[in-house]
């Protein structure tokens, strides 16, 4: 999802106020679109577009007498679209259009499973969600960027992750453009007056955050396939041979992922450079990038990882509520330093957990009552260190848990089960307990939907009569007492190590570690295994790694 890359500059977000909900989208429990058709022509004279969508309508449940759609009206500044007409099969519907509601009325109420469509006429300039502007090198250009809920300033959908659809791109523009959207190419014809028509169609039900198009001038790379999907880059034609360096290695990430989760669910992967605020925007199959990313030194790979794995989580498992986009964010963020350990080797993997372990205390910090899943904060402001980071931390320390085995059979099968369709927390829950056959309640309840993480006070003595070492280890942290497993480095004088795992459960305890001589050193978790903050004397140096090591008491 974003990544800012949507990324990691994004836990600076204010924490709102208690009042604030995150999702207070109106539902329509009784209508599921199934398909759109969008028709946008778009030219140089101005930034208003013409719009015409056609709107397929399934009914789920009788007495439905209206549908509403998201579509940003016209505003004092000139900005926003004006509706022409409402029909059906050739006739005028009545419609009523106030704010960023299209209130469409049916007549005779439909049967359950009866289908219908709408056809809306519009026109306006749109002030977001549609980016029309120079690039970088003075270009005009147009960019789709509709997270989290942008597209209704540009596009009449139901804007909300929670209803997923196919769609059609029909788009025509001066010739001089290239247009890409999302889905495959179906058609691009030359028009009269210097005009070029391009169709684009999707067969994946997708969120409309993740429906795009972009259109500029491109230098465009058809890279390779992968199992039959088309890998493209698409980047400024100044930008041409550092764009196609910097996405050339593209092919082994879908690979990676594709092997050890499941079917890739789009009809192409392209790389697209474009105006996009964010470093990294995952829409499906069509990922876009910030233009300034493009540099021609391979920066921007992490970023690739990212958004790749996005098309897994995010897009094809997408999250029902804005308050569990930690299932998109989480799980890409946490994918990302999968793919880093396979490329290269568990000291990646180890490095960048604790790095995310550091942001991660940083934020508890400033915003002590933050959770991951919460559900007073608003859509615009759901994107934190929580949310990427920490959710990261989740699937690490669930893997830990279940183990690798057990892991890896869930997020297949949470991919599989809800491939294609929308998804809760409680879901990963219950598809990880079936792979584990444990009960994980506590783990999830803790770490989703708890603020903060254990604060570790730890004291430690050897007693050479018993031949132990008595290891004392209290929380200190305001929010309630965590449960976890607790691993102990044990470092003897001639460097001989070993690690020994204590179970944590109450606010004070103390273990007992069997050692015939006192340790040399004690560290905490040497194998990042765990979300947590430790003490360590105040004249012992912190040693290099990301364990913490504790002097004796």
């Amino acid at each position: 999802m974003p990544r800012l890359c949507a990324g990691l500059v994004l836990f600076l977000l204010s924490w709102p106020s208690a009042a604030a909900l995150a999702d207070p989208y109106p539902r329509q429990p009784a209508i599921d679109i199934q398909h759109y058709t969008f028709r946008l022509s778009l030219d140089d004279a101005s930034d208003e577009i013409r719009g015409e969508t056609t709107v397929h309508v399934r009914f789920v449940r009788t007495g439905v007498t209206t549908v509403a759609l998201d579509l940003v009206g016209r505003e004092a500044d000139t900005t926003g679209m004006t509706v022409v007409s409402v029909t059906r099969d050739g006739r005028p519907v009545s419609f009523t259009h106030a704010g960023d509601r299209l209130t469409i009325t049916l007549g005779t109420p439909p049967a359950a499973g009866e289908r219908r469509q709408f056809t809306i006429a519009y026109h306006g300039a749109p002030a977001d969600g549609l980016i029309i502007a120079n690039n970088r090198y003075g270009d005009r250009t147009f960019f789709g960027d509709n997270f989290p809920d942008r597209a209704r300033y540009w596009l009449p959908t139901l804007d909300h992750p929670s209803d997923k659809a196919t769609c059609d791109f029909v788009i025509t523009a001066p010739a001089h453009y290239q247009a890409i959207a999302s889905g495959r190419l179906v058609e691009e014809t030359s028009l009269p007056d210097g005009l070029r028509l391009t169709h684009w169609r999707t067969s994946a039900p997708t969120s409309t955050y993740l429906m795009v198009v972009g259109v500029a001038r491109f230098a465009v790379q058809h890279v390779e396939r992968l199992d039959g999907v088309p890998i493209q880059t698409w980047v400024y034609p100044q930008d041409r041979d550092a764009g196609f360096f910097d996405f050339s290695r593209t092919r082994r990430v879908l690979e990676f992922f594709r092997e050890r989760i499941g079917p890739y669910s789009y009809e192409k992967l392209a790389n697209v450079q474009s105006t996009t605020r964010y470093g990294g925007m995952e829409n499906a199959g069509t990922i876009f990038y910030g233009e300034r990313v493009v540099t021609g030194s391979r920066r921007v790979e992490g970023t690739v990882v990212h958004e790749v794995a996005h098309q897994w989580f995010g897009d094809a498992v997408t999250e029902a509520d804005w308050n569990h986009v930690w299932l998109s964010e989480g799980f890409a963020t946490y994918f990302t330093h999968l793919f880093d350990e396979w490329a290269f080797g568990r000291d990646r993997l180890n490095s960048g957990m604790a790095r995310d372990r550091d942001t991660v205390a940083r934020v508890r910090r400033s915003s002590p009552d933050l959770r991951i899943v919460d559900e007073r904060v608003p859509i615009r402001e759901v994107l934190s260190a929580y949310t990427y980071q920490k959710g990261g931390w989740v699937l690490h320390m669930l893997r830990r848990k279940i183990g690798d085995d057990a892991f890896w059979l869930g997020v297949r099968a949470y991919h599989e089960r809800y491939r294609n369709a929308t998804a809760l927390s409680e879901d990963v829950q219950r598809e990880m307990e079936v792979a584990s056959g444990q009960d994980l309640s506590v783990f999830f309840r803790q770490w989703l939907y708890e603020p903060g993480h254990p604060a570790l006070d730890v004291s430690w003595r050897h007693d050479a009569a018993r031949r132990v070492i008595d290891l004392t280890v209290e929380q200190t942290q305001d929010s309630p007492v965590f449960v976890f497993d607790l691993d102990v480095g044990v470092t003897m004088a001639d460097g001989a190590r070993r690690v020994e795992t204590v179970s944590v459960s109450q606010r004070s305890q103390t273990f007992t570690i069997s050692s015939t001589a006192e340790p040399a050193a004690i560290m905490l978790d040497p194998d990042v295994w765990l979300l947590f903050e430790g003490a360590v004397e105040q004249d012992q140096p912190r040693p290099e790694g990301p364990g913490h090591t504790l002097a004796r008491r």
